[in-house]
């Protein structure tokens, strides 16, 4: 599959919300920069990590199930 339509498929993942799809290809590459194991077959060695973490997006091995406000507004 080529890049451009991993992005698409992981976009629509996201409900076509940009900001999302950012912030958790973000996160993820964090996490696997850290020493997470990719949840998609794809190698670290060959395959940037941001890539990676699209894949897994895209193929809904990662999702967002909430946000969470560290500052509440009181």
């Amino acid at each position: 599959m080529r890049t451009e339509e991993i992005a698409a498929k992981a976009l629509e993942k996201t409900g076509n919300d940009r900001y999302v799809l950012s912030s958790l290809v973000f996160a993820r590459t964090k996490e696997l920069s850290n020493g997470a194991k990719p949840l998609v077959d794809m190698d670290l060695k060959v395959h940037k990590l941001a890539d990676i973490a699209m894949m897994e997006i895209a193929e809904e091995k990662i999702t967002l199930t909430s946000i969470e406000n560290p500052h509440p507004r009181g």
